[in-house]
């Protein structure tokens, strides 16, 4: 607990109701979360940059009081996407170290507009082009749940910050799992809305999002502080071309019974390389489900393709849709990455060179498997609610690890393809101490029914004392 009377470790929905009624003011609150960073990010490495002052500056403003749904909220933002103008935005790379954002982009204006107080930019890997947050900038974050390991990536420095209990909530982006893998390896709760939801106003390519549906999300300790930032995040933008009008009712989802709910698991989506541990500790939590009294049956997601052909397609999207990024960083900043690979990480160089080899077939070619993945997932929510997998083949990421770009590694960019949403909720601990964690698919734009059926989870299960009692807490 912290000496303040409050638990920065709390609900973030509870935090805001405090402050609505006086009992908390956001200068008290925000100077907890100031001084856990400046206590623990030196052994964690989430922020790269801490916007101390601003912080206080609003959260001593007279524009912070009011009803406003996210009033002194303390959150921290993805050093990726999420622009604040004149702050320093990296997209973690040495390139960019000291290269101030030309604008605010839409979600960090939606935050603002809100109330939230923004603390600072989080770490990611270099151009959030793998799983695994390290980079050649500030180096690797680690999960506070687990020290010696990688708090995944690419939005790594969110969910530790978040884990660590140094933000109340944080942002995160999603081309291939980059908020579900780091929720999963620093045990918090990961939303990757419906494609379109969140509006993303990128420039100058508007069009770039749809390779692998790439899209903004929150990482919170609860599943309710989720649905608080869906619904001020979500609703469509005039900047975003994909961005859809769609009403969902997030803070009511939270409160649903699941007992009407039909739900799939698929052990490994029929060709991941799951470990048994990862195994054992998902399928005993799915008796959480059934605990809720939803019916939970093991299914088949037939798209009859290897992993080591499903590695070959998403290579091919991937890699192109990176090669896209460095062209979009030329555009827009007069930087041409190929004329600086000295100075970048060698995984991406090695995902450019990759590009280089690509050919116009082969990325039209990777279109059927993506259409084959989408239709038997399809086929799946046709009978069933929702679908589980596991989030992670594997335990624990090295601190340093080359493991970010292993496709059969993470479960979760099959559903960037296909565009449904999916979170990732803790599932508890392998008998090493390493968080696992359950993905839980939705239909297309039932964003509602994935954030029941986590919150129905977590009463169950609630796992939030690892955070109180974790090695970095």
């Amino acid at each position: 607990m912290s000496t303040s009377g409050f638990d920065p470790h709390g609900p973030a929905t509870e935090l805001v109701e405090r402050m609505h009624t006086g009992e908390l003011s956001p200068v008290e609150v925000t100077e907890t979360y100031l001084d856990r960073i400046d206590r623990l990010d030196g052994e964690i490495n989430a922020f790269i940059t801490v916007m101390d002052e601003t912080a206080r500056a609003t959260a001593d403003s007279d524009d912070i009081d009011g009803d406003r749904p996210l009033a002194g909220l303390p959150v921290a933002l993805k050093d990726l996407r999420d622009m604040k103008e004149g702050v320093r935005h990296t997209f973690g790379s040495q390139l960019f170290a000291e290269v101030p954002a030309p604008r605010t982009t839409v979600g960090v204006e939606r935050l603002e507009n809100a109330g939230a107080v923004l603390l600072g930019k989080t770490n990611v890997p270099e151009f959030g082009h793998k799983g695994a947050t390290d980079n050649e900038l500030i180096g690797p974050t680690a999960s506070p749940l687990a020290p010696d390991m990688n708090a995944g990536g690419s939005s790594g420095g969110s969910a530790a910050a978040v884990a660590a209990g140094m933000a109340a909530a944080a942002t995160g982006s999603d081309s291939g799992g980059s908020i579900r893998i780091p929720a999963a390896a620093c045990g918090i709760y990961g939303l990757k809305p419906s494609f379109g939801l969140i509006p993303i106003d990128s420039r100058p390519n508007a069009f770039g999002l749809k390779t692998h549906h790439s899209v903004a999300g929150p990482l919170t300790r609860y599943v309710e502080d989720a649905a608080l930032l869906m619904e001020v995040l979500a609703g469509p933008h005039p900047a975003d071309p994909s961005s859809v009008p769609v009403d969902i009712d997030f803070r009511s989802a939270v409160e649903r019974p699941v007992d009407d709910l039909d739900i799939g698991y698929s052990p490994a989506l029929e060709v991941f390389p799951v470990e048994p541990a990862v195994t054992e500790v998902v399928e005993e939590a799915l008796g959480a489900f059934e605990a809720a009294d939803a019916t939970v049956d093991t299914v088949s997601v037939d798209h009859g393709l290897s992993i080591e052909r499903l590695s070959q397609a998403i290579e091919t999207t991937f890699a192109t849709s990176v090669a896209g990024v460095a062209e979009v960083v030329r555009a827009a900043f007069g930087v041409d990455l190929n004329d600086h690979r000295d100075q970048l990480s060698d995984s991406l160089v090695e995902l450019l060179e990759v590009a280089d080899g690509k050919t116009l077939a082969d990325v039209a070619a990777s279109g059927i498997p993506r259409t084959q993945v989408y239709d038997a997932v399809e086929d799946v929510l046709a009978d069933y609610d929702l679908l589980l997998t596991p989030t992670l083949s594997a335990t624990g990421l090295d601190l340093r690890t080359d493991r970010g770009t292993d496709w059969p590694l993470a479960l979760t960019w099959p559903f960037n393809w296909s565009g449904h949403p999916a979170a990732s909720v803790p599932a508890g601990f392998t008998d090493e101490g390493h968080p696992v964690g359950l993905q839980i698919v939705g239909r297309q734009y039932a964003d509602d029914t994935v954030l029941a059926a986590s919150a129905a989870f977590e009463r169950e299960r609630p796992w939030h004392e690892a955070y109180r009692t974790a090695p970095i807490s």
